[in-house]
């Protein structure tokens, strides 16, 4: 395809404390952070105000605008979504509250399940019947109008209408959802439409969250698309879940599928500063030493305030999964597949009965936050942690106006010494070794992250670079490396915003999926029927999500879950059967027969479970997801040939207190070369560099960080 990408785009990303913009004009790249606002849409316009005037254009000159937003995780992590009203099969009325079973935690006999999104006043039933052969009972209309009076007196904002079967067959569930619209003025969402795949409790709850956040969703993006009018700025296109943007419109009548925005976006941007030289518009380049743009391998590691986010990028692109859990809440749509623990810079440092020290999962939050912001936050965290080690410096600004509090830090920890039992060792205070043990206790945790979505999934971390960011990635991502073998890590430019950035590197994406259970063959040599009804469905779904796409030419990729016979689980595999000029007629007329997807079934299968079996393979549920590619931003760093702005004592876990070399993060130009122990502050992230690692900058910014000896300190760069 022609690339006729925007020479000025704006991507701006909602967080829980900080609302960060992005902008490349021409190459430059200028980001703003601040305050994340109640209602949201206010910070956003203000973040795009003050990106602009920085880089002194107006915002009717932006190109593109591309936009991640915590409006539907938040409406689900606090309940406060619509007043939802859901209709399903007589029968059926409590499958929602049933679920699995499965119990939050396996011994404790007090454990509770999260109340569902749809309290049982407002569920209703409807008599008629679907199998999965065909519908057996027919709607009434009748029926359906006294349902619609029942539910206006329910005092519902939004409906869900899921009806057993209705993957498969969906005739009455479309009659029951279209009386409802012409009888109620609230939206109403089928499961048919928002999720034809089987599995009847999977399919109510994410209809029903659908329908709880729409209301929210669509009147939030309201105000959006209508305060980027009065800027001048372009209808906005929004994160989904699974990584890519979609049209304004199309968005408000999937609203489920924005719960992930803001972290698909990150790993999106950790997919293309993985990238190398697509970033910095160069081939290998010896001044620079710009990468050559090959497809990387990479494990993403966002570290926040209260949490960290570990994804992996295969093939220059983000792992997706089919579902997700938020708040207790399944959601069976399409995502990037995110590994979330509960250790941040503002986890809680602490002893357990046993004496032992751990961290996490509780935070300090921002209010009143670790011990060093001065808030009155007294429990030591792994930011004090970070403080007491010498990593963040004693006249680091935290943030606006909040000044670093060093003395609260060393009290905190102090205390964390006494109740563990921890005494000064090494030359160090105990102070300054209970900071030791609590950064050594949160590695260990998001270490445990990252081989949950390599090591255990038949994957080796050491053939993976490890891409940071986040306000306190870069500084345990050398050492988490160092713990894990692996040989690289990339610390972005703008690392602290790298959501924001990657929005303006996000494709256009659609996904459809259909639930057909064909049996993919037994080894007798039969299958030509199979492969018939296999091409027929991905021509369906294809067509499908060709309809949503802006390009036409769009590329259609396919994809099975497919099954043992027998097994109540599924592997998600390629179902592409061929390569072709157009998109469209490659995964419309050659996918993957069905000999050739069994086999991709079982070499998966092997991988993730150590072992096949000689027997037959069933494909369960087909998917096709159009892509309209979008060249990832052109932009290149200028900075001095002298950063160095001195040096500290910095204590790291395995090699003691040394002096360290500090340097101005931002100053540094494409080019420098570092070597280990130092530490790079920047206005919005630090990196340490531990001993034995070197590290140098590439053209867009972005340290490169390897495990290097004799690296002889800064060797300038002329910013180009």
């Amino acid at each position: 395809m022609a690339d006729d990408s925007p020479t000025v785009r704006l991507g701006v990303d909602v967080g829980g404390t900080f609302t960060d913009a992005a902008l490349v004009v021409d190459g430059d790249l200028t980001t703003a952070k601040v305050p994340t606002t109640t209602p949201q849409h206010a910070g956003v316009l203000d973040g795009i105000r003050e990106a602009c005037d920085a880089a002194g254009i107006a915002p009717a000159d932006v190109d593109a605008f591309a936009h991640a937003t915590t409006v539907s995780v938040n409406a689900l992590l606090e309940r406060d979504g619509a007043r939802t009203a859901l209709v399903t099969t007589a029968g059926f009325r409590d499958a929602l509250e049933i679920g699995r079973q499965t119990r939050p935690a396996l011994y404790d006999l007090d454990a509770e399940k999260p109340a569902p999104l749809v309290p049982r006043r407002r569920r209703f039933e409807v008599d008629e019947r679907a199998t999965t052969d065909g519908v057996e009972r027919a709607i009434d209309p009748d029926e359906v109008r006294d349902l619609a009076a029942e539910i206006a007196e329910s005092d519902a904002e939004s409906v869900a209408v899921c009806l057993l079967h209705a993957y498969a067959h969906p005739e009455n569930e479309a009659a029951v959802a279209e009386g409802l619209r012409e009888a109620l003025d609230v939206p109403v969402s089928a499961s048919h439409d928002v999720l034809a795949e089987f599995r009847e409790f999977e399919r109510t709850a994410t209809t029903a969250a659908d329908a709880y956040l729409t209301p929210e969703l669509d009147d939030y993006l309201g105000r959006i698309v209508a305060g980027a009018a009065d800027l001048g700025l372009p209808e906005p296109r929004v994160m989904r879940s699974n990584g890519g943007v979609a049209d304004a419109e199309t968005v408000r009548q999937s609203a489920v599928t924005t719960v992930l925005s803001g972290p698909a976006a990150g790993v999106v941007g950790a997919a293309a500063v993985a990238g190398g030289a697509t970033l910095a518009g160069a081939a290998e380049d010896d001044e620079t030493g710009d990468e050559t743009g090959e497809p990387t391998a990479a494990v993403t590691f966002d570290m926040g305030g209260t949490s960290s986010d570990v994804s992996l990028v295969r093939d220059g692109r983000a792992e997706r999964a089919a579902d997700t859990t938020i708040a207790g809440v399944p959601l069976r749509t399409p995502t990037v597949d995110v590994e979330t623990v509960g250790a941040g810079g503002g986890s809680i440092a602490w002893t357990d009965a046993g004496g032992a020290l751990r961290v996490g999962p509780e935070s300090a939050g921002a209010e009143p936050g670790p011990a060093c912001y001065g808030r009155g936050g007294t429990e030591p965290t792994v930011t004090d942690a970070d403080v007491r080690l010498g990593y963040i410096g004693p006249d680091a600004a935290l943030g606006g106006d909040l000044s670093l509090d060093a003395d609260a830090a060393r009290d905190a920890l102090d205390r964390l010494a006494d109740e563990a039992g921890i005494e000064g060792d090494d030359g160090l205070d105990a102070a300054t070794a209970a900071a030791r043990g609590a950064y050594r206790v949160a590695n260990a945790t998001m270490a445990r992250a990252i081989r949950s979505v390599t090591v255990e999934r038949g994957r080796d971390p050491r053939a993976f670079d490890l891409v940071a960011f986040g306000g306190a990635g870069p500084m345990h991502a050398a050492a988490l490396a160092d713990r894990l073998g692996m040989e690289r890590v990339l610390v972005p430019g703008p690392a602290g915003v790298l959501s924001a950035y990657g929005l303006l590197a996000a494709d256009e994406t659609h996904d459809a999926a259909r639930t057909v259970r064909v049996t993919l063959g037994d080894g007798t040599g039969e299958g030509d029927e199979t492969g018939e009804e296999l091409t027929a469905a991905f021509a369906e779904l294809t067509d499908r999500v060709l309809a949503d796409v802006s390009d036409p030419e769009a590329a259609v990729e396919l994809a099975a879950d497919c099954r043992y016979v027998g097994q109540s689980f599924e592997l998600t595999v390629d179902a592409g059967g061929g390569e072709s000029e157009s998109g469209r007629s490659a995964a419309a007329a050659a996918p993957a027969d069905p000999a050739t997807l069994a086999e991709r079934f079982a070499a998966a299968h092997e991988r993730a479970y150590g072992y096949r079996l000689d027997a037959a393979v069933e494909a369960v549920t087909l998917r096709a997801t159009a892509t309209v590619a979008v060249e990832a931003p052109t932009v290149s760093r200028s900075g001095a040939v002298d950063a160095k702005r001195g040096a500290r004592r910095v204590v790291f876990p395995d090699a003691g207190a040394v002096e360290a070399a500090v340097y101005d993060r931002d100053a540094l130009g494409a080019g420098a070369t570092l070597d280990g122990p130092a530490v790079l502050e920047g206005a919005e992230s630090t990196t340490v560099v531990p001993p034995a690692w070197g590290g140098r900058v590439r053209r867009d910014g972005t340290v490169v960080l390897e495990r290097e000896e004799g690296a002889a300190g800064p060797t300038g760069g002329d910013g180009r």
